[in-house]
């Protein structure tokens, strides 16, 4: 029997899930799973090695050594205590954020994602940092590019996470970009289009987010001139809590009159 699944099977005896697993390490439940199937503690990252030797109570991890424990009642009861004590030191993720409109699925859920973006910023890298903005960007803008969701579903399909034929959003456009994406990736992946092949294309998306960029600081640059004439005309030098109402109603009257 190879040394985790030695640890597998004193885990379960004992009791201890993946989640609680993970709360304690505090990684994701995915995390744990990809620890538990290195062929040695010696390959876990050296602070989660050193917690798990603490949880066990044992020092070194050796096939022996956990071959050796002995789930007893009283040794369950030590392992647990210090389960609890650990977890109790992380600020939780309900301690962090109001999330009483949550259900439970929703919060473990949220604990997985929080876990592990912890641990890639743990890894740090200006590659890991990069992705993690990435990501935050994403979900802004997830609510006004679909395609997003359809990439993220097409991501989850191709990785086995999902079966093919789920269908979340809408089933005749997210049929029709998983298969497009499919082709481009495919002809991307077989090398099949070069560098100089897709140079006018990238000139074009390119052109594309500059005008939108440009349009974007024109219409900053036009809202900041008719809050500048809204504080004018009402005798206000700034926005404040207390005419913020006032500015704001005069700013959509200023913009109904250049209809």
């Amino acid at each position: 029997m190879k040394k985790l699944e030695s640890l597998n099977v004193l885990l379960q005896e004992l009791g201890v899930s993946k989640v609680k697993l993970a709360k304690y390490l505090g990684v994701s439940r995915q995390m744990v799973y990809n620890y538990l199937t290195f062929d040695s503690i010696e390959k876990w990252p050296k602070e989660k090695k050193i917690l798990l030797l603490q949880l066990l109570g044992i020092e070194e991890g050796t096939e022996e050594e956990i071959k050796a424990l002995k789930p007893t009642t009283d040794y369950l009861m030590e392992v647990e205590k210090r389960l609890h004590a650990n977890i109790k030191k992380e600020d939780s993720i309900e301690n962090s954020f109001d999330l009483s409109d949550v259900d439970k699925d929703g919060k473990l859920l949220l604990a997985d994602i929080v876990y592990l973006l912890k641990e890639k910023l743990i890894q740090g890298g200006f590659t890991n940092i990069a992705t993690i903005k990435y990501l935050y960007y994403m979900l802004q803008s997830i609510d006004n590019v679909p395609e997003i969701k359809y990439i993220l579903a097409y991501i989850a399909k191709t990785n086995g996470f999902i079966e093919p034929d789920e269908f979340v959003y809408d089933e005749d456009r997210q049929f029709i970009f998983e298969g497009i994406l499919y082709s481009g990736l495919t002809l991307y992946n077989n090398g099949g289009a070069s560098k100089s092949k897709v140079a006018e294309s990238r000139r074009r998306f390119i052109a594309e987010i500059e005008q939108k960029n440009e349009e974007k600081l024109s219409r900053t640059q036009q809202l900041n001139t008719i809050k500048v004439q809204a504080l004018r005309e009402l005798g206000y030098d700034d926005i404040n809590e207390g005419n913020a109402a006032e500015v704001f109603e005069k700013i959509a009257e200023i913009q109904s009159r250049k209809v």
